[in-house]
């Protein structure tokens, strides 16, 4: 007879990879900062003071540019922007499926909507909402 032990870590442990992982995101995140930054200065100073004649950066300077662009071109923005690419898949996924009703559909005899609402939809309308609230008190 085989015993089966199902793998189960303790709380501890879990929390403590959980914020091992929050750390090790953090110091990562800071890294790709400092040298996004550090590559800034380095275009920069060899780029901009010669085609410009602009005065060269620090690092904090550069990560200050980086940061105003960030914020002025780029905000801050999560992962890819899928929402419009699903978008168009669903409108195309819709427009597919919707394509047997439209053509069952008799939109000719729709230009005579308005007239029906006004001549005798409102009181169709006001005599269901009437039944509707007799069936709702008994």
């Amino acid at each position: 007879m085989e015993r089966v032990y199902k793998h189960r870590t303790h709380p501890v442990l879990r929390g403590l990879r959980f914020f091992g992982f929050i750390i090790l995101g953090a110091m990562a995140a800071a890294g790709f900062a400092f040298v996004f930054g550090y590559f800034v200065m380095l275009l920069w100073n060899w780029l901009m003071p010669e085609l410009f004649g602009l005065a060269t950066i620090t690092f904090w300077k550069a990560a200050g540019i980086v940061l105003l662009a960030r914020l002025i071109f780029g905000g801050f923005k999560h992962g890819h922007d899928n929402h419009r690419k699903n978008d168009f898949h669903k409108k195309k996924f819709f427009d597919h499926w919707c394509e047997k009703d439209r053509k069952d559909r008799k939109f000719k005899d729709w230009k005579h909507f308005d007239n029906y609402w006004w001549d005798e939809g409102e009181t169709a309308y006001n005599d269901y909402v009437e039944r509707r609230k007799e069936q709702e008190q008994k």
